[in-house]
């Protein structure tokens, strides 16, 4: 893992590059995650573009920060991504999740010019159940449990991807992954989607019932230059379930924008 310190802090990050051609895509992870969810990018895509996947503050390798969920919290992530995105000089920001509303904020809020947009299994609103919350509170294995259920995370992966999720949802703990899904809960970019002028891809599992399709259909036809994409057999965690589906859509959208 590489570092960038930025903030009074440390962003670590990987590098996939096998000869491939243009600026790197940047991937941020989504609630409880880290890099590694991005596994079927950086050994799949490398040799066509070069990638970069990072840990946000308080996930995996990455130092943290103290602040309070919400709209502190995404925006010390943005910082994170921001400071990943310059040391690499990434082009097209790709985020999952909660990595897609640090992408969304990044493009609505902070001046820097990214090529492209892929906003996967996420929205412009992303409201948590009540109940996901408490446990996330009270009971952080119930919780975990229930994100692991039928068509939330995964559709039918494979047991070791469902393991490993697990275990690393465990390994960045309660406190950080109540924290995510709190940043979640009170974003809201609705009104704002048109101010989004950057070539963007609306990218979802055709199963995700935590970031449903009709999500990335609203985004798709709010944002004025967007495009909308199902991955097939999967469901939240598309680029980790399916990543052929995923990467073929990704590619798709590169290649048709010319970025």
């Amino acid at each position: 893992m590489q570092q960038v310190t930025h903030h009074g802090r440390t962003t670590a990050y990987r590098v996939a590059d096998r000869g491939g051609e243009g600026s790197p895509l940047c991937f941020v992870h989504g609630s409880g995650g880290t890099h590694e969810v991005w596994k079927g990018q950086l050994g799949r895509l490398a040799s066509h573009r070069p990638v970069v996947a990072l840990d946000l503050s308080g996930h995996g390798d990455s130092s943290d920060f103290e602040a309070d969920p919400g709209w502190e919290t995404l925006s010390a992530y943005a910082d994170d991504v921001l400071a990943v995105a310059d040391e690499t000089d990434a082009g097209v920001l790709v985020g999952n999740s909660l990595g897609g509303a640090v992408a969304l904020q990044l493009a609505i809020e902070r001046d820097h010019d990214f090529d492209g947009l892929v906003l996967a299994g996420t929205g412009a609103k992303l409201p948590v159940l009540d109940d996901l919350r408490r446990w996330l509170d009270s009971d952080f294995e119930r919780a975990v449990e229930f994100l692991h259920g039928e068509d939330r995370l995964f559709h039918d992966a494979d047991s070791r991807y469902v393991q490993h999720s697990t275990a690393g949802m465990r390994a960045v703990g309660q406190r950080v992954t109540r924290r995510d899904f709190e940043t979640c809960h009170v974003f809201d970019v609705r009104d704002d989607l048109g101010d989004i002028d950057v070539p963007t891809l609306a990218l979802v599992g055709e199963h995700d019932h935590l970031t449903p399709p009709e999500y990335h259909e609203s985004l798709a036809e709010e944002i004025p230059d967007a495009r909308y994409r199902e991955v097939q057999g999967a469901a939240h965690l598309a680029m980790l379930e399916k990543p052929e589906g995923f990467n073929a859509a990704l590619r798709d959208f590169l290649d048709e924008k010319g970025i």
